[in-house]
């Protein structure tokens, strides 16, 4: 029925068989069938099921994956369209607008629309944040760190559990070489989300300027647990080792700062060899 066309007649029994058939080859072929006629006929709900199914069932087949890509690309812009419709002036066309300035990397325009935002509603979490991290991509201005800067801390103001603003206000801290202000921040930022690697890293590695050996080593066993494959971090804690006085741990780390750093550089050498073979040179 559904592939002569009848996909309103046929979704429920697709929708059906597609939790009921065991045979993996028809489940996949009824979840794809399935899903294109939900999205064909503007059933969003039914095409959520299976992709659902078919994600779970199939999830590193490249037929699915490519399916799965341009199904949830059609469904977001679905649900763009309407939120556009039903809600032309509200903050959240100027998020979407925002969002979208910034994969495209308009900067400044992203960050009109997040002023405008502010502007709807000055509390809003998490729109201070944004704004700050649209002024410092790029090369930004001492003028832009400035303001970046304040839209941290106005975020805090707002929201004093935004572990990403604490890390950032470290990592700036840190840029103008005031340690004890970046340790503070990156401290907090580690106590707020537990599972913020970056954060350990940064406050390790500030400890380490700060020739505070000792109190660097727990930050920094810790993003190596959560971090294995970082030679930056096993670099820090081998400095941090031997400003103790532990040399063969010292040694230890360094030797796993090189393995690391090799492997990381073989693998962007196999990825840009990839991408070539992908996209030869003219």
């Amino acid at each position: 029925m559904a592939e002569s066309g009848h996909c309103v007649e046929a979704l429920p029994l697709l929708r059906k068989a597609v939790h009921q058939v065991t045979d993996r080859e028809q489940k996949k072929h009824i979840g794809l069938v399935g899903l294109n006629c939900a999205m064909s006929h503007n059933a969003p709900f039914d095409a959520l099921e299976f992709l659902g199914v078919l994600e779970r069932d199939f999830g590193r087949d490249p037929e699915v994956l490519y399916t799965a890509v341009h199904a949830l690309s059609d469904l977001s812009l679905r649900a763009s369209q309407d939120l556009v419709r039903e809600a032309p002036f509200s903050y959240q066309v100027h998020l979407l607008n925002a969002e979208a300035l910034e994969t495209q990397g308009k900067t400044n325009e992203a960050a009109a629309e997040y002023r405008k935002i502010l502007e709807m509603d000055p509390l809003l979490p998490g729109i201070h944040a944004r704004l700050g991290r649209v002024l410092l991509s790029g090369q930004p201005s001492p003028e832009a760190v400035a303001e970046a800067k304040k839209d941290f801390e106005a975020e805090l103001e707002i929201d004093p559990k935004n572990a990403t603003a604490e890390y950032i206000l470290g990592e700036l801290a840190k840029d103008e070489n005031d340690l004890p202000t970046a340790i503070q921040h990156y401290t907090r930022a580690t106590k707020l989300d537990n599972g913020f690697a970056e954060a350990y890293l940064g406050l390790g590695s500030a400890l380490v300027d700060s020739k505070q050996f000792a109190d660097a080593i727990p930050p920094l066993e810790t993003y190596e647990k959560l971090a294995p494959d970082s030679p930056t971090g096993h670099y820090e804690l081998a400095v941090a080792y031997n400003g103790v006085g532990r040399r063969e741990d010292a040694n230890r780390e360094a030797a796993l700062q090189r393995e690391t750093a090799k492997v990381l550089e073989q693998l962007k050498r196999r990825v840009a060899e990839g991408l070539e073979r992908i996209n030869p040179p003219q």
